[in-house]
């Protein structure tokens, strides 16, 4: 019996997404490796945590690297090197040492997500410029003044219609003297957005989800960019006993991050991206002659990046399901099967979480929610 076995907890097959609620990602035996050898000793962890950023910075082209505890710690921490500066003396008095007119990070309406409120936790107040469909330049360039710490401009090909592109962005606001911070966490494939953001278009820092595409520890991540923007941010950072000292990197973290890293590079992306493809193919000809059943490659994925998905919808009438409906059945059995929601009528799957058995495994059990003909 497994250990999750053994607590009551069912297995799940993720047909969805490399998601925080799903446990983020199976890490691959490199990866492990490197994280039991990690925990085996004890080992300074200001000249680990600088270690480990010069070669992550070397790796993904950058200047300056900086490891996390995920994504969203980076988004923390970027906020916090933007109210501060890095001066240890703003540091030392805390969120009332932050000047009462430089406190407002500014994301286009048109980006806003879940996760970019964690920049309050760091004392900043979020402002929105544009509306859902467009943002104009003179709108950034109007709402840059001495009360702004950072601009936020969140990637994702979903995220962009009507947006203020990022060269954009940044030639603007480097005008003013104000950061442009990316958040990136999802925005792997492809591997060129590791430099993309920062060395090609000019942002001063790129966060990255460890635990997702990158296959590295769910509770990791890491900020690149230029130097003196990583030297601010770990200097508010973890082990120094400072704001960002909840948001502690285990030596284990670090070490399992960079191996992830080294092993994704190294993979061959163009050989992968065809498996994907090959996948779709074979899903559509498997449920195309099914009677109330459409399907189809959705392009791109549910956090806009250049992989294919599989999108199933419903009729009704015919197969008595709805997407929610069929969601809910899938996942209720066991083992789990999670699959998105595609709209009131569809479901949408990824191939890219699914190894083993586990496609045939998913095929057969939406196969057996149709009915027979």
């Amino acid at each position: 019996m497994g250990i999750y076995e053994s607590l009551g907890v069912r297995r799940v097959i993720n047909s969805d997404a490399r998601l925080t609620r799903l446990g983020g990602s199976k890490m691959p035996d490199v990866v492990l490796d490197a994280m039991r050898e990690a925990a085996d000793r004890y080992v300074d962890m200001h000249e680990l945590q600088t270690a480990v950023g010069q070669r992550l910075a070397k790796l993904t082209n950058n200047d300056a690297a900086y490891a996390t505890t995920g994504a969203a710690a980076g988004i923390v921490l970027a906020t916090l090197a933007s109210l501060n500066g890095g001066d240890l003396r703003q540091i030392a008095r805390g969120l009332e040492g932050h000047l009462p007119e430089r406190r407002r990070v500014l994301i286009q309406r048109a980006h806003r997500i879940p996760y970019d409120v964690v920049v309050r936790l760091a004392g900043a107040e979020i402002v929105e410029i544009g509306n859902a469909l467009q943002t104009f330049d003179w709108e950034l360039e109007g709402a840059l003044n001495d009360s702004v710490a950072m601009v936020l401009w969140v990637a994702g090909a979903h995220l962009q219609r009507g947006a203020l592109p990022l060269r954009e962005t940044v030639a603007i606001a480097r005008r003013h003297g104000v950061p442009v911070v990316v958040d990136a966490a999802a925005q792997l494939p492809p591997v060129e957005s590791l430099w993309h953001f920062t060395r090609d278009q000019g942002a001063d820092a790129a966060i990255f989800s460890g635990g997702k595409e990158l296959r590295g520890p769910q509770a990791s991540g890491m900020v690149v960019g230029k130097a003196e923007f990583l030297a601010a941010i770990a200097a508010n950072g973890s082990p120094n006993q400072r704001l960002g000292r909840p948001m502690k990197v285990g030596k284990e973290e670090m070490i399992g991050l960079l191996a992830a890293v080294e092993r994704y590079l190294q993979l061959d992306h163009a050989a992968a991206l065809a498996t994907l493809e090959a996948g779709v193919g074979r899903w559509v000809e498997r449920f195309a002659n099914r009677p109330g059943v459409m399907v189809e490659r959705e392009f791109p994925d549910e956090a806009g990046q250049p992989t294919p998905r599989i999108r199933i919808a419903f009729n009704k009438r015919i197969t008595g399901l709805t997407g929610p409906e069929a969601q809910r059945r899938l996942w209720e059995d066991d083992p789990r099967v999670q699959v998105a929601l595609g709209g009131p009528d569809a479901i949408s799957l990824s191939l890219s979480t699914l190894d083993g058995d586990d496609e045939e495994i998913v095929a057969n059990r939406i196969a057996e929610l149709l009915p027979r003909g």
